[in-house]
């Protein structure tokens, strides 16, 4: 059976809820992506978590996790697998370069764009950075830990790192120069009577980012001018930090609903909480944004402090969500995350990536292993 997803995007998108796919299909086997050893996913920047992960893995484990759970949190460290690749190419571009977070040498004018934004924008990326690596290490442990099978996606870290002075050279699981951003998040946490999960839909706050495709880092030092270039490459990444992490702050509550151990569901409680903690510091930081015209392709970032926007509720410095509606329109507003519906989220969510472009070039091998999570995760019951 197929059904139709609101998922972390909030765009329609469809969900196979049947028994996963045959793993034999495109040649691809399912137990190819599945872990020997913990701290594995991303090529890179790894030394750092490695002893901590296998210490938690190396602990007596308890009861083996159910198939469900297991399936489910083997969807959430993908998903932060995914989020580590990005967040470094942009920390080795943007952000702090430590023993925290290795990797990559800095571009002084893609970072002081990034500052037009926030000042503290390099710190700011570095701790999410950070953050990402610790999920997936964490998740991947656990999974090892209760006797199921990690995660591993190295065999698809195969698209171009950019060219830009600053940037590793190697092999990247995402690609960040050829981005359609979803912005409806800006209008559907400031409305008060309007939900996701209740078919309402939501009006874009920039547009252009959702109609081209566009590039969130430079792709070499070619893209460092002119001024509003830059800028406007800085301001797609503030727009898109915002974008994924509010797919995060969706995802974690809409799975745990499906989680039947109650130490999983600690776990799921846990981490997901943080993904809201990323979304409201860059819903604040994306509304800093100047508005410009990129002279080289036109994309134009309006000022979101007039109409079609503008008045108290889309001034850009709110980032509280708004109260709304839940669960029926007959029942009191609320401060709520939103969408949380469960059903089809995880197949809602890699159809909600795939559409940004974060996996142009990528294999088709690569998109039938994410299927085959995700399906997994979708079939998990209470």
């Amino acid at each position: 059976m197929t059904t139709s997803a609101k998922h972390a995007s909030g765009v329609d998108a469809p969900a196979t809820l049947a028994e996963p796919p045959d793993e034999s299909q495109h040649g691809f086997s399912r137990r190819s992506l599945l872990a020997s050893g913990v701290a594995v996913g991303v090529g890179a920047g790894l030394a750092s978590f490695e002893s901590a992960a296998s210490a938690l893995a190396t602990k007596p484990a308890s009861h083996k996790l159910g198939e469900g759970d297991a399936a489910i949190l083997r969807f959430l460290a993908t998903a932060e697998i995914l989020e580590t690749d990005f967040w470094q190419q942009y920390n080795e571009l943007g952000g702090v370069q430590d023993s925290e977070v290795p990797g990559g040498s800095g571009s002084k004018r893609y970072t002081e764009a990034l500052e037009v934004l926030d000042e503290d924008m390099p710190q700011y990326i570095h701790d999410n950075t950070e953050d990402e690596f610790t999920h997936f290490t964490f998740l991947n442990a656990y999974l090892e830990s209760r006797g199921a099978e990690a995660v591993d996606l190295k065999q698809f870290a195969t698209l171009s790192s950019s060219k830009a002075t600053g940037a590793q050279q190697i092999g990247r699981l995402t690609n960040l120069m050829e981005l359609t951003v979803d912005t409806s998040w800006w209008t559907r946490y400031r409305s008060s009577s309007k939900n996701l999960d209740l078919g309402d839909s939501f009006a874009q706050a920039v547009p252009d980012l959702a109609k081209g495709s566009f590039p969130a880092i430079p792709r070499s030092d070619t893209d460092l001018a002119p001024e509003d270039h830059i800028q406007a490459i800085a301001n797609t990444a503030g727009f898109h930090f915002a974008t994924i992490e509010q797919g995060g702050t969706s995802l974690y509550p809409s799975l745990a609903q499906r989680v039947n151990d109650p130490e999983v569901l600690r776990v799921v409680l846990s981490i997901g909480p943080t993904e809201a903690m990323h979304f409201q510091t860059w819903a604040d930081k994306a509304g800093n944004a100047p508005s410009l015209t990129d002279p080289t392709n036109r994309l134009e970032f309006p000022d979101l402090n007039v109409a079609p926007f503008g008045g108290e509720e889309f001034q850009t410095n709110l980032i509280m969500p708004e109260p709304t509606v839940f669960l029926r329109k007959s029942l009191p507003i609320v401060s709520i995350v939103r969408p949380t519906n469960t059903q089809g989220i995880a197949m809602g969510v890699v159809e909600f990536l795939t559409a940004m472009g974060l996996f142009k070039g990528q294999s088709q091998d690569f998109f039938d292993a994410l299927h085959t999570l995700a399906a997994e995760a979708d079939a998990a019951k209470r």
